[in-house]
C-alpha cells in the first residue's frame, strides 16, 4: 500500500498547542548559582535549563546586562559554558578566554600560537580532584588548561596538548586535515572526540577516539570505516578502508551517563557526491552510533542514508529524552537531519519508536556509480522542511523574479529527495545542502517531550561532470580539491562559497597560500597542496576566465593527453566530480522559491504531531517593503527553559535575538544585535540573577560587517 503524508501548514497547527500540557509557572522562582557546564546544556544534549526567573510573563523586560568585545572580527559559532560563575568561550581566531559571568570582565586569555580558521562550537570542562580543567580544540590540537589561570597542564600529552592528526592509521600524520569543531564529551576520566574532515580525497579516517584526561594517551578508538574482520566491513569494497576517508563525527555527541552509552552521529564518506570507489552501503557513514562509552564497543546503529552521494551528514548531536508509549515511559534518543526528518529510537535497544520505511529510489545512471535502491524515511513526524520543488512553488516576489525562476527551473531535474545526480544538468536539492536542520541542534523540554527545531527551507542544486584529462596540473588540483565548493568555473556560490575569479586581484599569493594550508570558515586545511601542486594551482587562479576557455578549446582541438610526468604528479582522480554547491537564488540574491525560507518548529515526540510551526527570520528591506515574515536561512540552535521561554538567535539578516512562548510560538521579545548571533545561546544564574548569553559576530551576510562580541541579557535589577 502506498502511504502518503502531508506537512502541517503554518496557519493551522498552532491550534494543536493546547493539546499538550505545559506546566504553568505562577510565581517566578529565584535561582541559586546555576551552571551551563556543557555547550548543549547537559550531557543529554537537550539545550534545557531548569531556571524560571526569566519567564513568559517578564521576558519582555530583558535588557543587556553586559557585553564583551573579543577584540577580533570574524565568525563565532561558540556556545559558551558557565561553571562556578565563570564563562569560558573562544574568540574568532580560537583564543580561549574566561570571563566573570556576572559582569563580562575578562579573567584570562590563552593564545596557543595557532590561528584558528575553522568553526569552534564550544569547549569542555572537567574537574580533577576539585581542580577545574578546560579542554579546548584549537584546529588539529586539543589543549588542557587550568580553569583558574588558563595555563596548559604540562602532564597532559605534550606539555599540555595532543596532536589530533596522530592515531588515525596515517603514514604521515602531518599531511592530514583535521579540526576539532565540536567539543569533546567528558566521561569519567576520558574525553571522547570526533573531528571535521575534508569533503574530497584525501581525507583521514573518521575514527571516534577516547583519550585519558590525566595523560593524553589514547584509550580506545572506534573505526567508522571498518577494518577487516570488523562488523560493517562487508558494506564497503574489499580493502576500501585503506583508501576511503571521512565518515567522521563533526557535529558533536550526547551521553547517557546512567547507562554509559555514547550516541555519535556521523557524516558522509568522501567523495561526497561520487561513490564509485566505495560501492555499498558504507557503514558507518551517515549513521547514528550507540557506543559503550567505557570501551568504544558498538551497541547498536542506524544508518540514515545508505551510500550517501548527497552530503547528507547527520548535522548535530542527538537529544536524549523520555517519551510516553502505551502508557509507559521509554528512554529515547532523537536525531534531526538535513533532510528535514526527526528519527526517534529506544535509547537502549535502538528500536524505532515511529515506523521507518525503506522507500525505493531511482538508480544512478552515472558510469561506475551504484546508488542504494532504497533509503529510510520515518513515517512520523512529518518533515519540518519541504521535500519537493514544483513549478507552483517558485517565487512571486516580483513578476521579473518569477519569470527568471521559471526559466531556470525548467532546466532542472526536480523529483524530491535522494535523486542521484547526473552529468546532464542540475538536480534540485530541497531542503538544500545546509538542511533542514543544521549544526545548532534542537532543544527538548524534558517535562513535555516537545522538540524545538529551527530549519532552513530553501532549494539548492547540484550535478556531476566528467573528470576529463587535462594538460594543466593547476587545473587538475583545482578540480579535485577546490571545485566541490567553488564550482568548476571558479564562480562559487556567494557568500558562503566565494568566487575565485580574479582572486589574485584581491589577495596576494601569500594570503591565498595561507588559506589553502590553514583553511577558512567552511574550507578545511589542504596540507597536501604544496610544492609544485601549490605553484600550479596559484598559476591556475591567476589565469583569466577567457584564457582558460581558450586553453580548454585548444586541448579539445588537439585531443592532447597529459604527459607521463604530469600524470605522475596528479592525484588519483575519480571519473566524475561535483559541479559545486549552488543556491537557487534569483538575480537579486533572494531565494527563488516561495517563502517560508526558514522555520521554527515544535513537535510533540510522544505523538509525533506538530504543536506549532512559524516562519523564522526576515530580510529587513523586504519587511519594510511590505513582505515580512519570509523566514531566512538560520544557523545556531535554540535553548528552552522551565520558565516556558525558547531563546534563539540564528537569523542571518535581521541580526536579532528572540524569545518565544514555548507553548504557542508567539514572539515575546526580540533585540537587534550589532551582528547576527549565528551560535547557540546559553543561560545560567549568578548571585540569584539569571542571564542569557549569545555570541554576536555575524557572517553569511555580505551587506553587513562582522564583529566579535558576546552579549548577556538579564532582567533589570530594579523594577
Amino acid at each position: 500500500m502506498k502511504r502518503t503524508r502531508s506537512t502541517p501548514t503554518l496557519s493551522c497547527i498552532t491550534a494543536l498547542a493546547a493539546l499538550t500540557f505545559f506546566p504553568i509557572q505562577t510565581k517566578p522562582q529565584t535561582p541559586k548559582n546555576t551552571d551551563w557546564p556543557i555547550n548543549t546544556g547537559r550531557p543529554t544534549g537537550d539545550h534545557y535549563s531548569p531556571l524560571t526567573q526569566i519567564n513568559r510573563a517578564n521576558v519582555n523586560r530583558l535588557k543587556v546586562a553586559w557585553q564583551f568585545d573579543t577584540g577580533e572580527r570574524g565568525t563565532i559559532q561558540t556556545a559558551p559554558i558557565i561553571v562556578d560563575s565563570v564563562l569560558y568561550a573562544a574568540t574568532p581566531s580560537q583564543k580561549i578566554f574566561a570571563l566573570d559571568a556576572a559582569t563580562g570582565r575578562e579573567l584570562w586569555r590563552f593564545d596557543s600560537g595557532i590561528k584558528g580558521t575553522q568553526p569552534l562550537r564550544g569547549v569542555s570542562y572537567w574537574s580533577d580532584s576539585g581542580k577545574g580543567r578546560i579542554l579546548a580544540g584549537i584546529m588539529d590540537h586539543l589543549y588542557q588548561l587550568d580553569a583558574a589561570t588558563g595555563k596548559p597542564i604540562p602532564t597532559f600529552g605534550d606539555h599540555g596538548n595532543i596532536d589530533l592528526r596522530n592515531d588515525l592509521d596515517a603514514d604521515d600524520p602531518t599531511q592530514l586535515s583535521v579540526a576539532l569543531t565540536s567539543p569533546g564529551v567528558i566521561y569519567d576520566d576520558l574525553i571522547i572526540i570526533g573531528f571535521r574532515a575534508p569533503e574530497t580525497h584525501p581525507a583521514p579516517h573518521g575514527d571516534i577516539r577516547a583519550y585519558d584526561l590525566h595523560t593524553g594517551k589514547l584509550r580506545w578508538s572506534f573505526h567508522t570505516i571498518p577494518h577487516p574482520s570488523e562488523q560493517g566491513y562487508e558494506t564497503w569494497p574489499r580493502g576500501a578502508w585503506q583508501t576511503a576517508g571521512a565518515a567522521n563525527n563533526w557535529a558533536g555527541m550526547s551521553l547517557d551517563t546512567t547507562h554509559g552509552i555514547l550516541y555519535v552521529p556521523t557524516g558522509s564518506a568522501v567523495d561526497d557526491f561520487y561513490g564509485g570507489d566505495r560501492l555499498g552501503n558504507d557503514l558507518y557513514a551517515n549513521t547514528l552510533l550507540a557506543l559503550d562509552a567505557h570501551t568504544g564497543k558498538p551497541i547498536w546503529h542506524f544508518q540514515g542514508v545508505h551510500h550517501d552521494i548527497w552530503d547528507r551528514d547527520f548535522p548535530s548531536a542527538p537529544v536524549l529524552l523520555t517519551v510516553k508509549r502505551d502508557g509507559h515511559s521509554v528512554d529515547a534518543v532523537a536525531q534531526t537531519s538535513k533532510q528535514g526528518f526527526v528519527f526517534l529510537f529506544d535509547r537502549i535497544t535502538g528500536q524505532p519508536l515511529f515506523p521507518i520505511e525503506e522507500k525505493p529510489y531511482p538508480h544512478s545512471d552515472v558510469p561506475g556509480e551504484a546508488s542504494s535502491p532504497t533509503q529510510p524515511l520515518p513515517l512520523k513526524p512529518a518533515p519540518y522542511a519541504r521535500q519537493l520543488l514544483t513549478a507552483d512553488m517558485l517565487t512571486n516576489r516580483t513578476p521579473e523574479a518569477h519569470a527568471w525562476a521559471a526559466k531556470e527551473f525548467a532546466t532542472f531535474r526536480s523529483e524530491g529527495q535522494f535523486i542521484p545526480f547526473n552529468a546532464h544538468g542540475q538536480t534540485v536539492v530541497l531542503p538544500g545542502f545546509d538542511g533542514g536542520a543544521e549544526w545548532g541542534g534542537p532543544a527538548v523540554d524534558p517535562a513535555t517531550s516537545v522538540i524545538y527545531v529551527n530549519a532552513n527551507d530553501i532549494a539548492w542544486t547540484g550535478g556531476l561532470e566528467e573528470n576529463k584529462p587535462t594538460s594543466s596540473l593547476g587545473a587538475s588540483v583545482y578540480q579535485s580539491q577546490c571545485a566541490v565548493c567553488h564550482g568548476t568555473t571558479r564562480a562559487g556560490s556567494p557568500p558562503t562559497f566565494p568566487s575565485l575569479i580574479d582572486i589574485n586581484k584581491r589577495l596576494s599569493d601569500a594570503e591565498i597560500t595561507a588559506i589553502i594550508h590553514d583553511g577558512k570558515g567552511r574550507m578545511p586545511p589542504s596540507p597536501t597542496v604544496k610544492d609544485d601542486r601549490l605553484k600550479a594551482v596559484l598559476e591556475y587562479l591567476h589565469t583569466s576566465t577567457s584564457d582558460l576557455q581558450q586553453q580548454a578549446a585548444q586541448q579539445r582541438t588537439t585531443n592532447s593527453s597529459p604527459s607521463k610526468e604530469l600524470q605522475a604528479a596528479q592525484p588519483n582522480e575519480l571519473p566524475y566530480r561535483f559541479t559545486g554547491y549552488r543556491r537557487f537564488v534569483d538575480p537579486d540574491g533572494y531565494p527563488a522559491i516561495a517563502p517560508p525560507w526558514g522555520t521554527l518548529n515544535a513537535i510533540d515526540l510522544n505523538t509525533g504531531e506538530y504543536l506549532w510551526k512559524i516562519p523564522f527570520g526576515e530580510y529587513p528591506e523586504l519587511a519594510a517593503a511590505g513582505m515580512p515574515n519570509t523566514g531566512t536561512e538560520n544557523y545556531g540552535g535554540p535553548i528552552i527553559t522551565a520558565g516556558g521561554v525558547l531563546f534563539i538567535g540564528a537569523t542571518i539578516f535581521d541580526r536579532k535575538m528572540h524569545a518565544y512562548d514555548a507553548r504557542t510560538g508567539k514572539l515575546l521579545w526580540q533585540y537587534e544585535m550589532p551582528y547576527a548571533g549565528l551560535a547557540t545561546p546559553a543561560t545560567y544564574s549568578v548571585n540569584n540573577r539569571q542571564y542569557v548569553v549569545i555570541a554576536s559576530a555575524g557572517g553569511k551576510d555580505p551587506k553587513h560587517p562582522q564583529g566579535g562580541l558576546y552579549i548577556a541579557f538579564a532582567l533589570p535589577t530594579k523594577p
